[in-house]
This record gives C-alpha cells, structure tokens and sequence, in this order.
C-alpha cells in the first residue's frame, strides 16, 4: 500500500505531467514552425537572387549564380546546398543535372516540398521568373534546396530550453509538496503517537486544537469511540461491583449454612437446614440469571447484538402460558387483550421475551391472591405499545422513578426478588430506542406498565 505522501504527489504530478506534455508539444509545434519559417526565407531569398541574374544575351537566356545567393546558407552546421535553373522546356541553365527532384512551374507562389537524397532529408523551394524576348513571355525556374541540420539545431535551441525549466518546475513543485506535506501531516503523526502511546485504562478525550480543519472530525470520531469506551468501561465497572455485592451475601449466607449443616447429628434438623439450602441456592441461581440477563441488555444496543423483526403479540402469548400455573395458584385472573393478530417490533426476541416475563411475573407477585392482570397490545399512532395492567397495590408516585434502578426494591419483607425486574425492562426497552413508563390504573388503584417500541419497517413486515 503506497503512502499517503505518494499518493498525494501521485494526483498532483499526474495534471502536472499532462500539462507539460501538452505544453511541451505545443512548443515543439511552435519552435519547428519557426525553424521551417526562417529556412524557408533563406530558400526563397538565394532563389529570388538567382533569378535577379537571369539575363537575354544574343537572343539566348544567361543565368549567372553570384556568391551571395549561396553565403545566405552559411552557419557552423555546414549544410550541403543545392541548386538549379531550367526553362520551361526543359535547358538547364545553371546547376547540376542531377537535382534532387524535377523542376516545378508554380503559376502563383513559390512552392516548398522535402525530399529526400541518399537517406538525408532536404527542404526545396522552386520559385519561377517569367522572362519576356520580344514581347514572348518565357518562363524560367529557378530551385534551391538544403539539407536540414542548421534546421535541426533551430528547433533544438527554441524548444528544448522551454522543456527543461518545466521538467525543472515540476521537479521543484514535487519537491515543495513532499517538505509540505511531511510539514503538513506532522500533527497527524503527533495525533497517532499521542493515541499510540496511550495507556488501555486512559479514556480521555483527544485535544484537536493542534490540528487542521480537514483533520479534526477525525479526531472527532475518535473522540466519540473514547466517549462510548469510557461508557461501556464504567457500566461494565459498575456491573462488575453491583454483582459482586449482591452474590457476597448469599454466598456467605449458603457457606454459614453448609458449616453449620456439617456440625448437625439430629437428622430432622438437618433437613430443615438442607431444605433452606436449597431455598438460598435457587435465590442465588435466580440472582446470577438476572445478572446476566442485565448483562445482556446493557449489550443489546450495539452492531455485534443480533436482532431481527419480532411478533410483540406471539411473545406475550408465550410469556402467558408459561406463568398461567403460577397464576392459577394464586387464583389471579390472567389474559391477553389485542385487536391485532401480529405486532411487528426490531429487537431480540430472548430480551423481549424476557422484558414481558419479567413485568408480567411482577404483577402475579405482588398483587393480593384473586387479582387480574391483564396485558394489552396495540399499535396506536404507528407506535407498538405493551401494557401490563393489575389492580394490586401500585407504586407510590414519589417511588416511580427510583424502582427502575438497579436492587431497589419497593416491596414487603420478607418478599421474595432480587431488585433488578424493572431495571433490565429498562435496558431493554432502551436498547430497543423505546420508552417504558408507570401510571395508576383508572379508578386510581393498580398499576399500568406502558412499554412503548417503534415499529418494525413497512417493507419488512410485508415481506413476512
């Protein structure tokens, strides 16, 4: 994987590059018109000054070739040139015979061609004097020609010197950018030794004055991840403590009991202290399964928790037929109300199930034997919405709130329960972005626990 420096000098010499070559072709362009501009001049200035020597002597055409048509070739490439003047019927009038091409009769223009001879390029001008013998017009053309190294060293000298201080530029501007970025992305280095050298308990938010303004919404997403770290370290601190008051009691409870059993001769008494063993033995099976389902809960609300689309009327349907014994026992009058056959919520269908057993398992407990506990389900105002209704006793308005915290209990002596009911509701409902609320009945007596879900989407619960 490239660096973030080369990758950054990679997007910025890419235009760079295409800005040179183009621009370095157009200079190319550029120069070589203008080599071909001044060799062609000199073509056409050594042609015209040969046909200014075209003279009638005794009726017959003269054609003299005087030194200055041929200096005005003259440079340090020492370029071979070659010339010629022929009649339009075809008498060579001066020059060699064997002239890299036929004689051309522009009627307008000179006319300018490249040839070749011997592998070696040349640029040829034929440029054309009408000569008049008696009022005969006759026309005559006179065609020089050079090679092109003077040409080529033209071209090397306009273009070359341009290419080089842009290949020079972009090397300076390649240079510039890596000592910037190095100077640039510094702080993000401080950033990364600062977290790097972080000790695991070290929670505390990262400081992103340093930083630039590109660079700060990742410290603040970092930020965010150490804020809910910090969150979930100190829930887990919390629960860990929490446990470990709650099982200190009755696990010294159970050890007092099994050494006082290992002193008991009378069988009888033993009994009685096995049997409250066991009592104190399912209070602490029942402890640690509340524990661990607060345990749950609390994780309920993040990615790596499953949750799927869940039937709120199935589940309570279910919590009722495994606590119909119980309620039959004490003669309480359990039922479900809804209009609807199916309540779609997104959640875990074990926490939901938990959450309707443990209110509904509350209201068979602590209401008097004969009750009626009732729970209702609806989907009001595109919200689903639980209720677990008893005439019981209820709860004192000033103990609504404080019922939901964790072993706070607002119960008899001597009643049996570990506190955390309401409490792992509240997780629950929580981690399922609903709200869960506690009222009187309508006659002022009981009470009436509202649970309220979002909704699953309209599209998932179609495709079931």
């Amino acid at each position: 994987m490239l660096s973030l420096r080369v990758r950054l000098l990679m997007w910025l010499m890419l235009p760079l590059s295409l800005y040179i070559g183009a621009s370095g072709w157009l200079a190319y362009r550029s120069a070589r018109d203008t080599a071909a501009l001044v060799q062609d001049r000199a073509l056409l200035t050594s042609a015209q000054v040969i046909a200014g020597e075209l003279t009638w002597v005794d009726g017959a055409l003269r054609a003299s070739v005087p030194p200055s048509a041929l200096e005005l070739f003259a440079s340090p490439a020492r370029d071979r040139v070659f010339y010629q003047v022929v009649t339009q019927d075809g008498q060579l009038l001066a020059g060699p015979p064997d002239f890299p091409r036929p004689p051309l009769f522009p009627t307008t223009a000179p006319a300018y061609s490249s040839v070749t001879v011997n592998g070696e390029p040349l640029r040829a001008v034929s440029y054309v004097r009408t000569m008049y013998n008696a009022g005969t017009p006759y026309r005559v053309a006179v065609m020089v020609a050079e090679t092109m190294h003077a040409h080529d060293e033209m071209l090397a000298k306009l273009w070359e010197p341009s290419l080089h201080r842009q290949i020079a530029m972009a090397a300076l501007a390649a240079l510039l950018v890596l000592i910037g970025l190095t100077v640039e992305l510094h702080p993000l280095i401080r950033l990364k030794d600062e977290v790097a050298g972080r000790a695991p308990q070290e929670l505390v938010p990262i400081r992103a004055g340093h930083l630039q303004t590109e660079l700060r919404p990742i410290v603040d997403a970092i930020n965010l991840c150490i804020q809910r770290l910090s969150a979930q370290a100190q829930q887990q601190r919390r629960f860990v403590a929490d446990a470990a008051h709650q099982l200190r009691t009755p696990l010294t409870l159970l050890d007092t009991q099994l050494q006082f059993a290992a002193q008991l001769d009378d069988r009888a008494a033993l009994a009685d202290v096995l049997a409250a063993m066991q009592t104190s033995s399912r209070g602490l099976a029942d402890l640690t399964n509340k524990l661990l389902l607060l345990s749950q809960a609390e994780a309920a609300d993040t990615p790596a928790f499953s949750r799927s689309r869940v039937d709120l009327v199935a589940v309570a349907a279910g919590v009722l037929e495994e606590l119909v014994a119980l309620a039959q026992r004490r003669h309480i009058d359990l039922g479900l109300e809804t209009v609807e056959a199916h309540v779609w919520v997104e959640g875990n269908g074990e926490l939901f199930h938990a959450m309707v057993m443990n209110l509904v398992d509350n209201a068979i407990r602590y209401i008097h034997e004969g009750g009626r506990v009732t729970v209702a389900i609806g989907s009001p105002d595109n919200m689903a919405r639980l209720r677990v209704i008893d005439d019981g006793p209820g709860i004192q308005a000033e103990a609504r709130q404080r019922v939901f915290e964790r072993f706070y209990r607002n119960a008899p002596p001597g009643q049996p329960g570990t506190g955390l009911g309401l409490a792992i509701v509240k997780e629950i409902v929580a981690a399922s972005h609903g709200t869960v609320t506690l009222a009187s009945g309508d006659d002022g007596r009981g009470l009436v626990v509202t649970v309220t879900l979002p909704l699953a989407l309209e599209t998932e619960r179609n495709a079931s």
